[in-house]
């Protein structure tokens, strides 16, 4: 199996890690962002500008798509369901798709409508920051992970994405427990972005806060019971792991507080959302995680001005 086509869906803070060295590697008739209407407008006409540069991407609408080797699914959670739709007329017979997401269920959501000889697990590990209307990162700085559910021996497909990897010059690593790398991965985020998305606060108060660290752990400890239900193993060892690692950008803002800045809705559904009702599922509670998911549904409400003061108490 080799891979000479590509298209990317969801050009923002997990999307720009790919598309410059996409577009350079795979050639800018090989490689194209899917986006309709006003976005599509937008990217043609102001691009996107990463670390200081600017690029404009081929944009394909959805109703132009034609099949890809490789689609690669770079969307917030809020959007997947529209996601899943806009990809139909690029997936074809052989086509591979990465849903780089955060959580544990994109993958089982695409799986249904594309089955899953066209889907292979994956996630990011990668510090990018929206700053002025422009995205910020090491290129160096982090990893795309990707695989079969087990990965003890490559099969065609993984390997196949591996040289596209390569040729664009793709930092990834290939995990022989996807299913567990997930899964880790969410814990961190619960434990990290969660707590910094309640609190106001960037990644910097875990190097200096016992509280924010008391919080972290409750949150993580409460996705590590969970998982253990579902017969996924989350040592206290890769929780004091994850819990020792140094910032390198102690002053980034992780995306849920990033998306509050900016006045959006977060992806608090995927995440303390997924904890609170797995947790109700298999009959493990999780306190920690329903204030988080209640908290960050308040400031939601707050941008969205529900307690703006009443126009009468100010004349």
């Amino acid at each position: 199996m080799k891979m000479e086509s590509a298209a990317l869906i969801g050009l923002g803070a997990m999307g720009v890690f790919f598309a410059p060295r996409m577009e350079a590697g795979m050639g800018r008739e090989n490689f194209c962002v899917i986006a309709g209407g006003q976005r599509r407008k937008r990217l043609e006409t102001q691009g996107v500008t990463v670390n200081q540069v600017n690029y404009r991407f081929r944009v394909v609408s959805p109703e132009e798509g034609e099949p890809k080797d490789l689609i690669i699914m770079a969307v917030k959670d809020t959007g997947l369901e529209q996601a899943i739709r806009d990809i139909e007329k690029f997936v074809g017979e052989n086509t591979q798709i990465l849903c780089v997401m955060n959580g544990v269920e994109s993958e089982q959501k695409v799986a249904a409508v594309y089955g899953w000889d066209h889907v292979l697990y994956s996630y990011m590990r990668i510090p990018v920051e929206l700053k002025n209307g422009t995205y910020d990162f090491d290129p160096d700085g982090g990893h795309v992970y990707f695989g079969e559910k087990e990965n003890k021996v490559l099969s065609d497909r993984v390997k196949a994405v591996r040289d596209v990897f390569e040729l664009c010059h793709i930092p990834y690593r290939i995990q022989e427990d996807m299913i567990l790398g997930l899964w880790q991965k969410f814990m961190s985020n619960i434990g990290e972005n969660m707590t910094c998305a309640l609190l106001g606060v960037p990644f910097k108060a875990f190097n200096c806060s016992s509280h924010a660290n008391a919080i972290r752990r409750m949150g993580m400890k409460e996705v590590q019971a969970v998982a253990g239900k579902l017969g996924i193993c989350l040592t206290d060892e890769m929780i004091e792991e994850n819990c020792s690692r140094p910032f390198n950008s102690p002053y980034n803002r992780p995306s849920t507080l990033q998306d509050l800045d900016a006045g959006k809705k977060t992806e608090i559904d995927m995440f303390a959302g997924t904890v609170v009702r797995l947790g109700r599922e298999l009959g493990v509670p999780t306190p920690a995680n329903e204030l988080f998911y209640h908290g960050i549904k308040v400031l939601e409400e707050k941008n969205e001005g529900k307690f703006a003061k009443n126009p009468a108490e100010e004349s």
